[in-house]
This record gives C-alpha cells, sequence and structure tokens, in this order.
C-alpha cells in the first residue's frame, strides 16, 4: 500500500521546473491580543518573533524548541487555526492567506491531543474527515488508509475501544484522507511506550518514502537526530538554528569524558578549563571539554593532580542534546 505515493511524485514532478520549498515562512510574526496586566501595559505576548525558514520537500524536518518557544503557535498557523500577525507562509506553493483552499489542501496536520469522536468507528472517523475536505465518495480510500496504519480489522470497532496506539496511528491516517503532500506531526510519540514509538516512526519512514514531506516536533532527541533530515530550532520566538542534522550536531566542539573515581565523591573535580563537571552515577563523574583545545588525556592528568585514581574511562562525541542546550540556554538578544 501507498499513501497517495503517485499523486505526490505528480506533485513534485509539476513543481520540478519551478522547485518550491513544501513550507516556506518568511517574516512570520505573531502577537496574541494582550490581556490583564499585559494590556493595561499595551502589549502582547510575542510568540513568533520575524521567523523565517524553508521545509525542503521530500525531507523529515525536526521543528525543536523548548516549552513555550513557539512551536505550537506556529504549526496551528500552518493549520489555520491561529491568524498571524505578519509576514507570508506558503504550503506547497500556496499562500495561506491569497489561497486558503489549496493551501489547507496540501497539509495533514497530527495533533498532539486524540481528537475524534470516541462513538464513531475508525472508518467512520476516516469518511467523515474525507467528506470534510470535499473528497468524492468515489475517491476516497478508507480502508486502504486503515490497512496502511494496521488497523483494518478495527475498521467497525467503536474508536473509544482502540488502544492508545491504534488512536495515534487513527489520527495519521485522519491526516492522510484527501492525500496532503506535508504531514505536521506533533509529539506524536508524547507519553507513549518504545515498542509503540518504534511503530510508528516506522509508519513515518513508510509515508516519507512514498513522497510525503514529514514536519516533525518532539521532545525525545535522539529521535529527531535519527529520524531527521534537517533541523531548525526556535527559541523565544525567533528561530536559532536551521541545518542539515549531522551539520548541527558537529557545532558541538564539546566532548565527554566519563570517569570512575576510587572512592566516593560529594563535589565533581572543577578547573577553569571543564565546561561541565558534574557527578553522574556512583564514584562517577562526567567532564565536558573543548576538543579543539585538549584532549582527554589531560583531562585525566587535571582529575589525578586533585587527589584522585582513576578506576575506569570512557568518551563520547557530544549530540543533538548537547547542541540543543547550549543553544537554548543562551538568553535572548533583544533588538
Amino acid at each position: 500500500m501507498r499513501f497517495g505515493a503517485r499523486w505526490c511524485r505528480q506533485r513534485r514532478m509539476e513543481a520540478a521546473s519551478e522547485p518550491v520549498p513544501a513550507i516556506r515562512i518568511r517574516d512570520l510574526v505573531k502577537r496574541y491580543a494582550p490581556t490583564g496586566k499585559a494590556q493595561k501595559q499595551g502589549g502582547g505576548k510575542l510568540a513568533l518573533d520575524g521567523v523565517s525558514f524553508d521545509v525542503p520537500q521530500g525531507q523529515i524536518f525536526g521543528l525543536l524548541g523548548p516549552n513555550g518557544a513557539g512551536k505550537s503557535t506556529l504549526i496551528n498557523t500552518l493549520a489555520g487555526l491561529v491568524m498571524k500577525t505578519s509576514g507570508t507562509v506558503e504550503i506547497w506553493g500556496h499562500d495561506i492567506d491569497r489561497d486558503v483552499r489549496n493551501a489547507k489542501a496540501s497539509i495533514g496536520i497530527v495533533p498532539q491531543e486524540i481528537v475524534f469522536d470516541p462513538f464513531f468507528t475508525p472508518a467512520e472517523v476516516l469518511e467523515n474527515q474525507a467528506g470534510l475536505y470535499g473528497v468524492p465518495k468515489a475517491m476516497r480510500r478508507t480502508m486502504e488508509l486503515l490497512r496502511a496504519v494496521h488497523l483494518a480489522d478495527k475498521a467497525d470497532a467503536y474508536a473509544r475501544s482502540l488502544s492508545g496506539g491504534m488512536k495515534r496511528r487513527l489520527l495519521i491516517a485522519k491526516a492522510m484522507v484527501h492525500q496532503p503532500p506535508v504531514l505536521v506531526l506533533d509529539e506524536p510519540t508524547a507519553g507513549v511506550d518504545v515498542e509503540l514509538r518504534r511503530q510508528l516512526w516506522e509508519l513515518v519512514g513508510e509515508l516519507n518514502r512514498d513522497g510525503v514531506t514529514v514536519v516533525l516536533t518532539t521532545h525525545y532527541l535522539e529521535e529527531a537526530e535519527e529520524l531527521c533530515d534537517r533541523i531548525a530550532i526556535i527559541n523565544h520566538g525567533r528561530l536559532i538554528a536551521n541545518k542539515p542534522t549531522r551539520e548541527l550536531v558537529d557545532m558541538a566542539r564539546e566532548k565527554i569524558v566519563v570517569l570512575t573515581l576510587d572512592r566516593d565523591v560529594d563535589v565533581a573535580p572543577q578547573h577553569p578549563v571543564f565546561l561541565k563537571s558534574v557527578i553522574s552515577g556512583e564514584r562517577q563523574i562526567e567532564i565536558g571539554y573543548d576538543k579543539d583545545r585538549m584532549n582527554a588525556g589531560e583531562v585525566m592528568s587535571l582529575v589525578q593532580g586533585q587527589g584522585y585514581a582513576i578506576v575506569d574511562v570512557s568518551t563520547r562525541e557530544a549530540d543533538l542534546e548537547d547542541v540543543f542546550v547550549t543553544l537554548t540556554s543562551q538568553p535572548r538578544e533583544d533588538g
């Protein structure tokens, strides 16, 4: 089964003469209307502050940021649920203000929340959603989609009887009823077990191989590092990074050495050249250092110079989580 692969390939071919991003965002600003104290002061919350980036066609694109960074506002703007203050947004070449119908037809949104009537069956959920998008009955693919998300045997069961994982998969099928070339997944694995996460990512991989551009938000940074071709990071409503995943991870100059010491440690050894030094386990410390300025041997010598004997040692390179923490911990610069 393919999720509209022929349709998505056709759409890409149509755009081949003038390649356009799957999503194009320029100078996007959203300031919420002031309430309470902010209303008296004449201001409102600035959720998005001049955000600009492209999502290339055919990629799995990660959109990351701390809680309150502006990710949900951006996604809700794409979905048409939030009215932007200024800027432009295009989905598959269609401006969300001037070409609303085609913009909405070009995107499917899978929200964090489970949102469908629990008294409908999965088949009815998809049929109703297809009707809302104006998909003619002859062109609806209800059973095809249910087979794709491994819910064909639950087609006539009440949706409320589905497990959490089944409901998540049904949400993906629901977002694909109109065969959009762009799919946004907002924290799809939040609160689910490891096996379900694996199944969902296999499904996302199949969608992407079939030509669907996937935009993913997640707090599981190891998943983003493994799955995404490119990652953008938002903090305080501003874009602070937008690079291919490998290039973003390579920004980290930090390397980590994990040392097991000969005795219990109440306070991790410190030195001005250490980027960090923390207790990470019983008799174990984790020290970060700039790999361009020193090596693990020099770090060990500094620790031994403070009277500790080293029983065991291991090293690791910084990962996406280290880069994310470094970038998002920097204070906002107003200007």
